[in-house]
């Protein structure tokens, strides 16, 4: 029997490894594997619909889903995650000391849409009480001009935001004073540089996303895997088998990353790492499935709809292809 052609694109990431190198295959596949950066993915998945199965933004799944226009259908298998105390980068001179003191200013960001945003926004308003509303929100390219939203947006009443110029980037203006805070996924060059002016909200994040951890139980998803919605619903079989094979390789990623004979990455204290990790997140510290991060995509659909990155109120059952929201025993 012919086997289905699928090009699968996402990041080089070691929990999807084993698939890229074909020691985990997808049944009744032939797989066309695609190395390409998050802001290349989701610029081509959704305005060209280019990818069989993709890694997608988890933000911008949620508000297709809640139009009803949703190119991709998500399995829950989460390819990138990450606690973003971090992504908040403040003027160390505008007398930023604690989320309160964003009240007021004017924050940057590459997309109001981007995922590392609604987590941003959802942890200074769930954890601290300010609110996108709170300040005024700027737009565009961190390093280069002319970034613009994926998908159009109709933000809730009270919400400020525009463009930059034309010409400008975010960490120029951060750079310089243009704005005050910045939100961002990737760190701004101006704080890579080292600049006395430019720091971190959060300094120590560490300390302040394993307090968040042990009081919510989120670790925040990024990216979802997606498959294009004709796809599923011509071959029903397709959704599980791809899910199978992504979870066989995060198990293969996880075993060899524990595998501390020799140490595989460039971590001289990796065992102590993985030993603090597994104390508060378990042994399963990355996990795929509906069920074990249902704290999690609650939140995230919680605060879409209330900030404005979902159009309507979801469920978290209605984001994910049916069948794979429940697995088989033996």
């Amino acid at each position: 029997m012919t086997k289905l052609s699928v090009t699968v694109a996402c990041e080089h990431y070691d929990r999807v490894q084993a698939i890229r190198e074909g020691h985990v295959r997808i049944a009744g596949c032939e797989v066309n594997f695609l190395d390409l950066p998050p802001e290349e993915l989701f610029f081509r998945a959704y305005r060209h619909r280019e990818f069989d199965v993709s890694e997608i933004s988890m933000s911008s799944y949620l508000l297709g889903v809640s139009r009803g226009d949703a190119p991709y259908y998500a399995i829950p298998v989460f390819l990138s995650r990450r606690f973003r105390h971090s992504a908040i980068y403040i003027r160390k001179d505008r007398g930023i000391r604690e989320p309160k003191d964003l009240v007021g200013r004017k924050v940057g960001v590459p997309e109001y849409q981007v995922t590392a945003a609604l987590w941003v926004r959802a942890l200074l308003d769930g954890e601290y009480g300010v609110t996108p509303m709170d300040f005024e929100w700027v737009r565009g390219g961190l390093h280069e001009p002319g970034r613009v939203e994926k998908l159009k947006l109709d933000l809730p009443e009270g919400i400020r935001i525009s463009a930059i110029p034309d010409n400008a980037t975010l960490d120029h203006m951060l750079a310089t004073g243009a704005i005050d805070a910045l939100i961002s996924p990737r760190d701004p060059r101006s704080f890579l540089d080292g600049r006395s002016d430019v720091g971190l909200l959060f300094p120590d994040y560490r300390i302040a996303e394993q307090a968040y951890y042990k009081k919510t139980g989120i670790f925040p998803i990024m990216h979802v895997l997606g498959i294009r919605r004709d796809l599923v619903e011509r071959h029903p079989w397709l959704a599980n088998s791809v899910y199978e094979a992504f979870v066989k390789a995060k198990a293969a990623a996880q075993a060899s990353l524990e595998d501390t004979a020799a140490l595989k990455v460039l971590l001289p204290w990796l065992p102590a790492h993985l030993d603090e990790t597994r104390a508060l997140m378990g042994a399963d510290y990355w996990p795929y499935g509906v069920q074990e991060n249902l704290p999690t995509l609650r939140a995230m659909v919680d605060f879409a709809h209330r900030h404005g990155t979902a159009a309507r109120a979801l469920s978290v059952q209605e984001l994910f292809v049916p069948s794979t929201l429940e697995r088989y025993k033996v």
